[in-house]
């Protein structure tokens, strides 16, 4: 083999169906002190990697990524960088829920007790409590806590031939347009997939034009759609509903969305909707689940935000050694 091809190593999960590759080796070791400083430096100077591993022939449009890089607070066990086909995220529910998982059954996390073992990790968006569950020694679920979530509001606009529609604006770690989908005459099942894919990335440009609210009270940083996400009523009453993102360059979440149950969270208990401590079940478009309840509220730059604390499961699907020839041209990614 060459000398000068570079090698990358991953594990690969999933949670719910969404994929996850988390990079074990192969980037560069940065210094800087904040998550969000390691996240501009690697957008800077080092993007090609993500394209490397993210977009084919490695990769595909819906792949989804992690990197551990060094804490940001004391009381932290490390930082982690997300990473999908348009760039780098704020906040990411399932590769939380898989890092929970990988965190401990890979050794990174030293102490380990059972049933529970609760440990903190520093996200662009802030600091993450994370909670595994534990049977001998093996993570058969994780929670997390996450940042404060708020409701920002509800609007009307008139898009596309649809006419006259209503969404909800609210932030679960990123800002997400919740519209329930029976305004577009779809529903959220593989079959609209595609579908759903155009539209999602329609509503999401719509909504960036003529929205001027999304805006984080104190990063700057955070104030920017990161998708949309369709809503429907579920068949089983032991479900509260389905959820279906469109996020990125029109990524397809096959589950829940984490970040975005926070904020359907939020929006419930905005409207009256949802209480504290009452645990609700959202599933997504292949049928996985995550629960969603609210642990407190908290005033958070004088807006009233609720702690959502989302549950779900993470398996193991495989790992990588990835080539980077540099005379492979196609090898440095693509899309189609």
């Amino acid at each position: 083999m060459n000398t000068s091809v570079q090698k990358i190593e991953t594990i690969d999960m999933h949670t719910g169906g969404e994929p996850l590759r988390i990079v074990l080796s192969g980037f560069p070791e940065l210094d800087e002190q904040t998550v969000l400083a390691v996240r501009d430096k690697l957008k800077e100077n080092y993007d090609h990697l993500r394209k490397a591993i993210m977009w084919e022939p490695r990769g595909h449009r819906d792949m989804y990524g992690l990197l551990r890089v060094q804490a940001e607070r004391e009381d932290s066990a490390f930082g982690v960088i997300f990473m999908h086909n348009e760039g780098y995220s704020t906040m990411c529910g399932h590769a939380t829920i898989a890092i929970g998982k990988a965190a401990i059954e890979l050794g990174w996390i030293k102490e380990i007790e059972e049933p529970t073992t609760t440990f903190n990790i520093d996200a662009p968006c802030g600091q993450l409590t994370v909670t595994s569950k534990l049977v001998e020694g093996k993570v058969q679920e994780v929670s997390f806590e996450n940042v404060p979530s708020f409701y920002v509001g509800t609007y009307k606009t008139q898009f596309e031939h649809f006419g006259e529609i209503t969404y909800d604006l609210a932030y679960g770690g990123a800002f997400y347009a919740y519209a329930d989908i029976d305004q577009f005459g779809l529903h959220i099942t593989p079959e609209h997939s595609f579908d759903l894919i155009s539209l999602g990335k329609r509503l999401k440009q719509h909504v960036i034009q003529t929205n001027t609210e999304i805006a984080h009270p104190s990063q700057k940083e955070l104030s920017f759609l990161y998708g949309c996400i369709f809503r429907e009523a579920h068949k089983d009453d032991g479900v509260h509903s389905k959820n279906v993102c469109i996020f990125a360059d029109g990524e397809l979440d096959r589950s829940p969305t984490g970040s975005g149950v926070s904020g359907r969270a939020a929006i419930l208990h905005a409207k009256g909707a949802l209480s504290l401590n009452k645990e609700i079940k959202i599933n997504s478009i292949v049928d996985s689940q995550m629960t969603v309840e609210i642990s407190r509220t908290v005033d958070y730059h004088g807006m009233t935000a609720i702690i959502p604390v989302v549950t779900g499961s993470a398996f193991f699907t495989g790992k990588h050694e990835f080539w980077l020839d540099p005379k492979d041209q196609l090898g440095k990614g693509f899309l189609l």
